[in-house]
């Protein structure tokens, strides 16, 4: 379990996504001076945004970067909930390579997850940086409570994705999804985490103090890597 968690405070959303991408920027040059190319896995929803404007104007060798969202919705390329497709608005015009893990049109979940784990595992690994959001619910990535998840936490260490099925389904994407595993996430050289708003603080905080036992997808992730975590948190 990670033993150093740092709080950064921020007074609102767009000073908070100015020293993320900030942060990002040096971990992608980082890699890039190290191994000649850099492998980052984003968060989809609406909290990283900001952050990636932001990002997409640093001054990098973006031909350099590949960028994989950390989880997927099981939807068409294109559709309002697809993460890649967000992605690739920011990043693909400033050349970074951004890869779909979601097959189109695909209907088995379990099936998605394969192939988004075939993906993944033709990249340089481990991943440079993985970025996490955190739902209200406490879920990481897709993550989530349902039939999957103990696959998702405690399955085979070298298995980077795999299909999801949440139980309850989230309001705002009733969708199956692919996520990046436990293992995969905890795996990576740097882990950040970007919320805002009091209650997932709350989850979060009370995560930590539950350590290895806690029922919150995001409190295993905490648990489970030995980096230290760098949290980045604003007021909604």
């Amino acid at each position: 379990m990670t033993d150093e968690v740092e709080w950064w405070e921020y007074d609102d959303v767009a000073e908070m996504a100015a020293a993320v991408a900030g942060d990002i920027a040096f971990i992608i040059e980082s890699a890039i001076d190290a191994r000649g190319a850099a492998v980052v896995a984003l968060a989809g929803g609406t909290t990283p945004i900001p952050i990636y404007e932001k990002l997409s104007s640093a001054k990098l060798d973006w031909k350099r970067v590949t960028v994989v969202p950390g989880d997927e919705r099981i939807v068409p390329l294109g559709d309002p909930l697809s993460n890649v497709t967000a992605l690739a608005r920011y990043f693909l015009p400033k050349g970074a390579r951004v890869i779909p893990i979601v097959p189109n049109a695909i209907a088995d979940y379990k099936a998605a997850g394969r192939s988004a784990d075939a993906l993944m595992q033709d990249l340089h690994w481990p991943l440079d940086l993985c970025l996490l959001g955190v739902g209200n619910d406490g879920h990481a990535a897709s993550i989530f409570p349902g039939p999957d998840f103990d696959e998702a936490v405690n399955g085979p260490k070298e298995r980077r994705a795999l299909g999801v099925l949440p139980d309850p389904m989230p309001i705002e994407a009733p969708v199956p999804r692919v996520t990046l595993s436990l293992a995969a996430i905890t795996a990576a050289r740097a882990l950040l985490i970007a919320v805002r708003g009091q209650e997932k603080r709350d989850i979060i905080e009370t995560a930590i103090r539950q350590g290895p036992s806690s029922p919150y997808p995001v409190g295993l992730v905490l648990a489970g890597t030995d980096l230290p975590v760098d949290i980045h948190w604003a007021p909604a």
